[in-house]
């Protein structure tokens, strides 16, 4: 078993002459690190959106700063609004003359016991997290449809596999956004675009450590085969895999970015 963290993995031009748009890229979550490495892959365009104006404005211009080549562009957006969904796709058609590829990053998890669960509590993790990602999909397509082209990544995570106590919520919300990847790829396939899902089991940011206690990613990390929790950019590492054309027989899947078994 191994703690030790691999060396940052340079860009490979996997991009090159691609435009992205991402959401919930602000802060140093899996969503600004899939950004970074987008730039970093060659990308001449990334649009990135967050509900935090201050973090969504610091992060653009962090992104800004790593290459001359490469436009970056910011919007506020709320994924459970459709009005403002629709208002991020159209800016992003806009800024980029059409985005060859969307990664949808936003979700929103937590700890909590069915029994003390409100209605509130369950339909917020699933309107941001499954309803989120439907919207962003849904008017995105309608763009990529026409082109015959385009490539959807979206985040789920292992728990729509595994069961784990405390995430009925979260858990039903990410096995919600497996199947919507598996079937509204089915859809897309006659178009010519891609959609598949990244699955990470445990990922370290900030964000993880203030909504989890260290005793419960300490059981977490100890399930995992390397010892430690996956780097945000190692999960950007394979999000960047599947929206490149690497990939391109790859459809409808979910890949574990896991060190355990599935």
């Amino acid at each position: 078993m191994s703690r030790e963290i691999p060396d940052y993995v340079e860009g490979h031009n996997l991009l090159a002459a691609k435009s992205v748009l991402i959401t919930a890229a602000a802060g140093a979550g899996i969503g600004f690190s899939a950004a970074k490495r987008a730039v970093e892959e060659g990308a001449r365009a990334v649009v990135i959106s967050d509900v935090h104006e201050g973090r969504l404005s610091q992060a653009r211009e962090a992104l800004a700063g790593l290459s001359d080549a490469c436009q970056v562009s910011a919007q506020l957006c709320d994924v459970t609004d459709e009005t403002q969904v629709q208002a991020l796709v159209d800016f992003a058609e806009v800024e980029t003359g059409g985005v060859d590829i969307l990664i949808n990053n936003a979700g929103l998890g937590g700890s909590c016991r069915l029994t003390d669960m409100t209605d509130e509590a369950w339909s917020r993790v699933l309107d941001i997290t499954l309803t989120g990602t439907m919207r962003m999909s849904r008017a995105m397509l309608r763009y990529m449809e026409p082109r015959g082209q385009g490539v959807i990544v979206n985040n789920a995570s292992v728990l729509g596999w595994r069961a784990q106590e405390e995430q009925c919520h979260y858990a039903a919300a990410k096995a919600g956004v497996m199947a919507l990847t598996r079937c509204s790829a089915m859809e897309a396939a006659e178009f010519g675009i891609r959609i598949n899902a990244v699955s990470p089991s445990i990922a370290m940011h900030d964000f993880l450590r203030k909504t989890s206690s260290p005793e419960l990613l300490e059981k977490l990390t100890s399930h995992e085969a390397f010892g430690r929790a996956a780097e945000v950019w190692e999960v950007a590492n394979v999000m960047m895999f599947l929206a490149s054309d690497y990939s391109s027989y790859m459809t409808g899947e979910v890949v574990s970015v896991s060190s355990q078994h599935a």
